[in-house]
């Protein structure tokens, strides 16, 4: 499926269903939101499929360190075990795939009998590498304004999806996307000053690079690397790096 395809289909789907932030992805301006109410929609979506989880990430730009950055997932305002997976860098094949197409992917967990049997009827969805090792899910790549894009994913061994369904929720995952993308200081509490130290450590942060990487990249040492991540989530009002890192990216303070 390509990106003017899936847009689209998005305007197709909400031309019978409600979009839950009151506009078209492809024509109306779409509402602000806040985090907890992005995450209280996801929630909505996954509920209509029967997931038992979710997560909305950005893809990093830095194409040398191809990953999944996290912006929130169903354990909202913690982070789940899972989610930590899926932004590994080794998650590079779903990386370049979204940069590339807005295709859906969908993987299972062979060690059961009836996992991703929804999905498997999905014939025109590919099946890809699953994203946590043990889970079955289903990954919706997402395109937004100035270049920004990620997945929605749900995970779930008994998923309820039909290849109708699929267009539904893809729309609805673009219009998500597209309104989290929109999130500026002014809607989210302006940021407070951030030092070139806290945001060269928020951008090595987003290309992979773990506290020991950075102290070495920068001749700091790893406690004062740290330090920097922790003040940075803190002006940035993140629970933690992982989510100081997406609220980073969306406000333009790194790229």
């Amino acid at each position: 499926m390509t990106r003017a395809h899936a847009s689209a289909t998005a305007e197709h789907a909400f031309g019978s269903h409600s979009n839950p932030f009151g506009g078209f992805v492809g024509g109306s301006e779409l509402q602000a939101v806040t985090i907890p109410d992005a995450v209280r929609r996801c929630r909505w979506i996954a509920m209509d499929i029967n997931a038992e989880a979710f997560g909305l990430f950005f893809v990093a730009p830095a194409a040398e360190r191809a990953r999944l950055v996290a912006c929130f997932d169903s354990d909202y305002p913690s982070v789940a075990q899972a989610t930590r997976m899926v932004s590994d860098p080794a998650g590079e094949e779903i990386v370049q795939h979204t940069r590339q197409s807005t295709g859906p992917r969908w993987w299972c967990d062979d060690s059961q009998a009836e996992s991703g049997g929804a999905l498997r009827d999905l014939t025109w969805v590919e099946r890809t590498t699953p994203l946590v090792p043990g889970t079955t899910g289903i990954a919706f790549p997402v395109h937004a304004d100035h270049g920004q894009c990620g997945l929605v994913v749900f995970f779930g061994a008994a998923m309820t999806l039909s290849g109708n369904a699929v267009y539904d929720i893809h729309a609805r995952c673009f219009s998500l996307f597209n309104a989290v993308a929109r999130i500026r200081p002014g809607e989210t509490g302006r940021a407070r000053a951030m030092s070139k130290r806290e945001l060269e450590c928020l951008k090595l942060t987003a290309n992979g690079y773990t506290s020991e990487e950075i102290a070495r990249l920068l001749k700091l040492s790893v406690h004062t690397a740290n330090q920097y991540l922790t003040q940075s989530a803190q002006k940035l009002d993140a629970v933690n790096r992982t989510q100081a890192v997406a609220k980073a990216l969306r406000l333009g303070l790194i790229d």
